[in-house]
């Protein structure tokens, strides 16, 4: 099989799978990282999260690996990754967002998320964890905002809770059933298109909302 991004995260468990038969334990650790990597490094936004994380549950149930052993460390990986990139944003998060061209720290996925927050409050730590790229973001933008850290670090556990167990439980008890396993490509798609739908909602608002205001007379 080519290797590409997309073949990569439309077929996740035939990897996963490989992964566990040349690596092993260290499953575990490839897993940890990616998850971290996620929430823990602005400049990873793009990394499939929602996806992995259910048909890890799924592959897990096969026998490959613990599921409560998996859950947990997932689930440590995201709670540090949420608190590295909470300290990165709140020590030098000002400085790597002044350059409005930049490719890798783009000023809109910030506002996006500066935007959720006015919306949402604390609580959206929280419920980024379900949105791919302001999940990566949430955190950051809290640590420029200067929210206290014990509220932060609370709602960063409820999320993680809700997020990655889950996810890994769903993918878990279903993810083998026959009919999601034959069109496990298809829920993959489904799983990011859901997750995306919000943000997708959000831009096209705020478009039309500026389109609106250009157009009425002054």
């Amino acid at each position: 099989m080519d290797f590409n991004p997309i073949d990569l995260i439309l077929h996740l468990d035939v990897y996963l799978d490989l992964l566990v038969t040349n690596y092993g334990a260290w499953i575990y650790a490839i897993l940890f990282l990616v998850i971290f990597c996620e929430t823990g490094l602005v400049v990873m936004p793009f990394l499939p999260g929602d996806s992995l994380l259910f048909i890890a549950g799924a592959v897990a149930a096969g026998g490959s690996m613990d599921p409560v052993l998996l859950g947990g460390l997932l689930m440590l990986a995201a709670i540090l990754g949420d608190s590295t990139n909470y300290v990165i944003g709140r020590t030098v998060g000002e400085k790597l967002f002044r350059n409005p061209n930049s490719k890798i720290f783009r000023r809109d996925y910030l506002q996006q998320t500066h935007d959720f927050y006015e919306k949402h409050g604390g609580k959206t730590v929280t419920l980024a964890r379900f949105l791919p790229i302001i999940r990566t973001f949430a955190p950051f933008v809290a640590g420029v905002g200067k929210m206290p850290y014990p509220r932060f670090f609370a709602f960063s556990i409820l999320g993680t809770i809700l997020w990655v167990g889950g996810l890994v439980t769903l993918g878990y008890f279903f993810g083998n059933v026959p009919f999601i396993k034959k069109n496990l490509s298809l829920l993959v798609v489904g799983i990011i298109l859901l997750s995306l739908l919000p943000m997708i909602i959000s831009v096209i608002r705020s478009r039309l909302g500026h389109t609106t205001s250009k157009a009425e007379p002054r």
